[in-house]
């Protein structure tokens, strides 16, 4: 099997092949696929903070043919953005998250788990993971309870607009639903107060139009519910995993370290691509310009160099939070802190409420991606 690039639906453990490759090549140049493939700790911090390593350019030229406001929602997006375009954008994205209203948490995980909950047994993934993470930002902006079901009902499609690569069913559906989701956005975020004043709050953004800010913004908003998407169903599903498998939920502190452990030892985002602008060394490797970089952040957090003992689960390790799951630098995921308390809290509400919890199945099957390890489905019983 190729190292660098597989489906995680087809490995079963790709921890051993990164341990290979931390040992025997950690800067690996895949002439089969034409990537660099970074696995070490520092190498990989080196390229993700490098200004000389951005984010490759997604559907160029709209190769892809995606609509007018699918086009404007991926063109204006945080996560796929460089340069001055990158900073304003990030600016308007972190602005939005700090004015995320708070919501109570434990009554929509409450509610979902009644909804599917079918004689005590439910799917953790398809009923809680996949659901919860969107439905907390959207009732934090205030979104009315149709729409609120429109984009849960929605958002996984919605997400395959960040696919480098996109099938025509895949965009057919992109298309379908983008011109919705971008006016039920625009509209609740007129309706919000802090929005008229947001381009004087914004740095660089003087040479734009209040228009133009206006689709960055919902574009970005937008943003934080595919962020959401990614981010807070991996580590929803692959946090309940290791903490039946590691019996740490003792309490909230417990299960909090066990998230943060988890985004190290069983990361649900594997890795991430970067694009060479200028030539890079990296020890005795050249990466030249235009050459592509497969950043293995699953590798990294299990780099001995960094992580004491790291293939052991150890929730106490006192550098747990320095890995690289969420990326570092300009570009690290936005979505950390608040998947992070997330997780604990509706973790804490399923293990404060049921006292038995039992995984129904040893043999968890995986989403076919390369850049993410997601379980299809956690089959549980609560009692």
């Amino acid at each position: 099997m190729n190292p660098t690039l597989f489906l995680q639906s087809d490995v079963s453990n790709p921890y051993l092949i990164y341990k290979t490759m931390l040992q025997n090549n950690p800067v690996y140049w895949d002439e089969t696929n034409k990537i660099w493939a970074i696995y070490s700790y520092e190498d990989c911090v080196s390229i993700l903070k490098n200004p000389k390593a951005e984010i490759p350019v997604v559907n160029a030229n709209n190769e892809q043919k995606l609509n007018k406001k699918a086009l404007e929602i991926l063109n204006n997006l945080t996560r796929l953005s460089n340069g001055i375009q990158h900073e304003i954008s990030k600016e308007i994205a972190m602005l939005l998250f700090s004015k995320m209203k708070s919501v109570d948490i434990n009554l929509i995980i409450s509610q979902l788990i009644k909804s599917y909950l079918t004689e005590n047994k439910i799917d953790w993934v398809n009923s809680v993971c996949k659901k919860l993470p969107v439905l907390v930002i959207l009732k934090s902006f205030g979104f009315e309870e149709k729409d609120c079901d429109f984009f849960s009902n929605k958002i996984e499609s919605l997400v395959k607009i960040m696919l480098p690569q996109k099938i025509e069913i895949q965009v057919n559906s992109i298309n379908e639903i983008s011109e919705a989701i971008f006016s039920i956005a625009e509209k609740q975020l007129s309706s919000l107060h802090f929005f008229e004043s947001l381009s004087s709050k914004i740095p660089n953004s003087n040479s734009l139009s209040l228009d133009e800010i206006k689709t960055i913004s919902v574009s970005n908003l937008i943003g934080l519910f595919i962020q959401s998407f990614d981010a807070g169903r991996g580590i929803l599903s692959n946090s309940l995993l290791q903490i039946l498998n590691n019996k740490t939920f003792s309490s909230k502190m417990e299960i909090e370290k066990s998230v943060i452990e988890t985004l190290r030892f069983d990361s649900p985002i594997h890795n991430t691509r970067r694009i060479a602008v200028e030539d890079i060394s990296i020890g005795e490797s050249l990466i030249k310009k235009d050459d592509l970089i497969l950043v293995v952040l699953a590798s990294a957090n299990l780099d001995s160099e960094k992580f004491e003992n790291p293939i052991n689960f150890n929730i106490e390790r006192s550098n747990n939070n320095e890995n690289l799951t969420f990326g570092i630098g300009g570009h690290m995921c936005l979505a950390k802190h608040f998947s992070i308390h997330l997780a604990t809290e509706a973790l804490c509400f399923l293990f404060d409420n049921y006292k038995t919890i039992q995984l129904l199945e040893n043999n968890i099957q995986y989403e076919p991606m390369i850049n993410a390890r997601l379980p299809k489905a956690i089959w549980i019983s609560l009692q």
